[in-house]
């Protein structure tokens, strides 16, 4: 399985971006999307994750500013940024795997598969 992100960018506060991850390759039937983001000098952090039935994870941090979405047909996984704040400032990277409990979707070490990250910066 191979994840590319892309959509990152510059915005100002309060402003939005989508990310954007493309999936290839075969994952299982229970396969579950994560989105994390690593700030400079932090370690990697859970943003939000969705599972194939759409059930949805978000932390708290971000919980009704961001959306998680998946379009099947694309194979693609969106995280749509509004109220973006300086504090989301990150490189993020999204992530999948086969199968997870739900324990564990908050947790990047469960996670097999990885994309690059996309820098995401959000000036005061």
């Amino acid at each position: 399985v191979q994840l590319q992100a892309s959509g990152g960018g510059l915005v100002q506060t309060g402003g939005s971006l989508r990310l954007s991850c493309a999936a290839s390759g075969q994952l299982g039937s229970r396969y579950v999307f994560g989105w994390f983001r690593q700030a400079p000098g932090k370690e990697r952090e859970f943003v939000a994750a969705i599972r194939r039935d759409s059930a949805t994870w978000y932390a708290a941090s971000v919980r009704g500013r961001f959306t998680i979405s998946r379009d099947s047909a694309r194979n693609t996984v969106y995280l749509q940024m509004n109220g973006l704040k300086p504090e989301d400032t990150a490189v993020y990277y999204c992530a999948a795997d086969s199968h997870l409990i739900v324990s564990s979707i908050s947790d990047s070490n469960q996670y097999d598969y990885w994309g690059q990250g996309t820098q995401v910066t959000v000036s005061s």
